[in-house]
């Protein structure tokens, strides 16, 4: 008997979704950051077992948008919802469950076919037993309050791969019964390219100000072996654009003497080698597009 199927997890932002399924897949497949709404689109990891096959979505933070990519985001978090067998709810344990997040579970529970529902008490190495208690118990009470069912509640640790294997195990029960949807061995479906302007834009996402992540994009304009190598040394060229909104931005991006656009292809260029297994050069390059986060037609060129 083989069981497949989606798990979508949800939270507010920098819960430890990403993280999560990182661990899960047991290779990185989702950019991860201390700054919030890190998440884009939908990124699916595959964990393959003898028993399963489960497929983990990874979706952006609920959030109050304020821009038009912000309610983009929010829609396609509510469309995945309706498509999944399980919802992981990731609840971080060094935060209180706040107003935020029972607008979130009362959300879910609107919803007209309710998947199976699991509460993650995720970042579980950051408190101490009696303050887990009871964050626990606070989870189990949203059960009476919310009027939903949680199928189990789960301590976890990413970072420290504490219970990691108990979340795989509790979710693939949930799933149905059924083949496998992709071939074993594969651990996305998400192109390398995109995994590779994601790598681009979480080296940029450190150390900048708080309000320039959500204004800043990546795109791979163009990437390809350089042709006349030897075969066996091989050469990545990769040209691609971090875009911003404002000029002050993109001084910001580039730095005093274009010292941290340097930093930032460094740190990714390491990152995309491990990636593809080839060395790779990186030309990267700051553009302005005014605000693209409102606007319509440059959200549709950008893949929103």
């Amino acid at each position: 008997m083989t069981r497949s199927g989606f798990v979508c997890f949800v939270g507010r932002p920098n819960a430890g979704k990403s993280t999560l399924t990182n661990a899960l897949v047991g290779t990185k497949i989702a950019i991860a950051s201390s700054k919030p709404q890190t998440t884009r689109h939908v990124i699916r990891g595959i964990v393959n077992r003898p028993d399963a096959q489960l497929i983990l979505i990874d979706t952006p933070g609920l959030h109050k948008p304020r821009t038009l990519l912000g309610e983009r985001l929010n829609d396609l978090v509510h469309e995945t919802w309706s498509e999944v067998d399980v919802i992981g709810v990731c609840l971080p344990s060094n935060e209180r469950i706040g107003p935020g997040d029972e607008f979130l579970v009362g959300e879910i529970a609107k919803l007209p076919k309710r998947p199976q529902l699991v509460a993650l008490a995720t970042k579980s190495d950051l408190v101490a037993p009696a303050r887990m208690a009871q964050h626990l118990l606070k989870i189990a009470s949203l059960e009476e309050k919310l009027g939903i069912r949680w199928a189990s509640i789960i301590p976890v640790s990413a970072v420290t791969d504490d219970q990691v294997d108990i979340v795989a195990d509790e979710l693939v029960k949930l799933l149905p019964e059924g083949p496998r949807f992709y071939p074993d061995g594969e651990v996305t479906d998400e192109p390398m390219e995109i995994r590779i302007a994601e790598l681009i834009r979480e080296s940029a996402l450190e150390g900048v100000r708080d309000e320039l992540p959500h204004s800043l994009m990546v795109t791979i304009e163009e990437m390809g072996l350089r042709e006349g190598r030897p075969a066996d040394r091989p050469l990545l060229d990769i040209y691609a654009s971090m875009i911003v909104e404002r000029d002050s931005q993109k001084g910001i991006m580039i730095g005093h003497r274009g010292e941290r656009l340097r930093e930032v292809g460094s740190a990714a260029r390491r990152q995309i080698a491990e990636l593809v297994g080839t060395p790779v050069h990186l030309d990267l390059r700051v553009k302005v597009v005014k605000e693209w986060q409102r606007d319509p037609k440059a959200l549709n060129r950008l893949g929103f």
